[in-house]
């Protein structure tokens, strides 16, 4: 009975064991599974890349609304009735091209209303219709001429009765009577030479009202000041307008101004000229530019100062209002330590990059700068030359490595 109570107990040990996994063998077998580097058939394949210097460009990346360098809202100068409306939403447009046109009976007909006008002063001055109005003396008017004439025959009656009182052969009244009729004549003469003035400026009137009549007419045709796209149609056809009155709003489509607020501490290097890539979500690339415009002074509030940059749109793919990212590029060519974004592990916000040193992968924490399509600036942690792991993934540090 001994027997069969001490072989059970061995049995139930054994099987007890077993399942654990404590026996000797399975310990062994457990500790070369989980220890990979334990023997240099089981060093883990990687890749590497060195850390090298590159050139690099300085940027000030910022942020702004694309707008439109110019933005016109149309109106005619003189009233009336809207006869034509060629555009409308979104129609472009090329400088010079019309855009609305009113009913011009009204002023074609006081053009010839000023032209008559014109002519009737023309008459009264004696011009002929190839004379011009510079060709006008005012001796030579008929109205002068005239009071000229009169004026000589008095002044040879005058001297015929000078002659005779002198003689003692004219009472004295009729020589003043025949005196004070040449004064007359000569009074007169200066009276017509004012009158051939005043038709003269009385030309000119005509002229000008003639001019205006026209400029009128012209005016009654809206033509489009610049080159764009209509944002916005404010009249229809037969609306009665005032002058004045807006009729469409035309924006100018190239180039468009982008505004943008640079901080304090970034705007040491900016300076008209400089390039800039600007990205606008939904529209593919990268469109260039220019700065354009800096502000003389920073805003109080936050600290920034204004930038606008001038953006090529030749296409008409930007459009204005559209939030756009803009890389001011300071300078370029600048050398600095960069290694692959892909090399780059980052654990609770630390990033970490594993150098191969005597066949073991060590762990260094590094401080990056910018981020580029070249890969990344470190800017401490690691030196010129180092080579780092590519895609480390799940990699320990003093972890046994074999570079391929």
């Amino acid at each position: 009975m001994h027997f069969f109570k001490s072989f059970f107990a061995a049995v139930s040990i054994s099987l007890l064991l077993s399942a654990c996994g404590t026996t000797p063998q399975a310990a062994a077998l457990s500790d070369a599974k989980e220890r990979p580097d334990s023997g240099p058939d089981q060093s883990r394949r990687v890749q590497t890349s060195v850390a090298d210097q590159k050139d690099i460009e300085q940027l000030v990346v910022v942020t702004g609304t694309l707008a439109a360098d110019q933005e016109v809202v149309l109106g005619f100068k003189v009233p009336g009735r809207v006869a034509e409306i060629p555009v409308d939403l979104g129609t472009p447009t090329q400088k010079g091209s019309p855009i609305a046109k009113l009913d011009t009976t009204d002023y074609e007909l006081r053009v010839r209303q000023a032209d008559a006008a014109l002519q009737q002063a023309r008459v009264r001055l004696g011009l002929s219709s190839d004379a011009s109005d510079q060709s006008v003396v005012l001796e030579e008017t008929t109205v002068a001429r005239e009071a000229r004439a009169t004026a000589d025959a008095a002044r040879s009656h005058m001297e015929r009765a000078q002659q005779l009182f002198t003689k003692g052969l004219l009472p004295k009244a009729d020589f003043d009577a025949t005196n004070f009729a040449y004064k007359i004549a000569e009074a007169k003469y200066e009276d017509a030479l004012e009158e051939a003035r005043n038709r003269q400026a009385l030309l000119a009137q005509r002229r000008s009202e003639l001019e205006i009549a026209r400029q009128q007419l012209a005016d009654a045709v809206l033509y489009a000041p610049i080159s764009g796209m209509i944002r916005q149609r404010d009249a229809n056809v037969g609306q009665y307008v005032a002058a004045g009155a807006p009729i469409a709003t035309l924006v100018q489509m190239h180039p468009l101004r982008l505004k943008t607020a640079v901080p304090e501490r970034e705007a040491r290097g900016i300076r008209p000229d400089l390039p800039v890539r600007v990205t606008v979500e939904g529209a593919l690339g990268a469109h260039q530019g220019r700065v354009a415009r800096i502000s003389p002074s920073f805003d109080e509030a936050n600290r920034t100062l204004l930038v606008e940059t001038e953006v090529s749109n030749t296409a008409g793919i930007l459009r204005p209002g559209a939030f756009a990212r803009a890389e001011i590029i300071v300078s370029s060519g600048q050398r600095v330590l960069m290694v692959p974004s892909s090399a780059i592990v980052n654990f609770a916000g630390i990033d970490r990059v594993f150098v191969v040193k005597e066949g073991k992968a060590s762990e260094k924490r590094i401080r990056t700068g910018r981020h580029t399509d070249a890969g990344v600036e470190v800017l401490e942690g690691i030196n010129t030359g180092d080579s780092v792991v590519v895609n480390p993934g799940n990699m320990r540090d003093s972890e046994t490595i074999a570079v391929d």
